[in-house]
């Protein structure tokens, strides 16, 4: 092997690194500038506090309205219950989540029980006592 050919060999060694480490650069560039684009959309959309949910059991009142008769035009929302805004547990008080928690830990249980009582009924099976026993 001729000694010009160790020098054709480093040289192709050397400049196929260079690509290598190129083509890294560039996907670790582009990899950083995607990143940084979604890092600055999450600032934006995090950096503004949620709309604490009105006084009168309407969500949101004030926000988008005209007046202050913005939601009452809608009688279905007068019946439902006030409905936390996401978010405004980190605000809220340990006390009142407790409560939350509590009370639609309840409720989900009062329904299975109301369910299990109407498919027990359709099948013709005989009930148990707590479900007949109300609380």
């Amino acid at each position: 092997m001729p000694w010009w050919s160790w020098i054709v060999i480093w040289i192709a060694l050397v400049a196929l690194s260079l690509l290598f480490f190129g083509v890294l650069g560039l996907r670790l560039f582009r990899q950083a500038t995607t990143t940084l684009s979604e890092l600055g959309e999450a600032a934006d959309r995090f950096s503004t506090l949620p709309a604490p949910a009105g006084p009168a059991g309407i969500a949101g009142t004030g926000t988008t309205g005209t007046g202050s008769a913005a939601g009452a035009s809608d009688p279905a929302g007068a019946d439902e219950p006030l409905r936390p805004v996401p978010g405004d547990a980190i605000f809220a008080s340990p006390a009142r989540m407790r409560h939350d928690y509590h009370a639609s830990k309840l409720a989900r249980q009062n329904a299975r029980r109301l369910r299990r009582i109407q498919r027990k009924k359709d099948r013709g099976q005989p009930q148990a006592l707590r479900d007949i026993e109300t609380r």
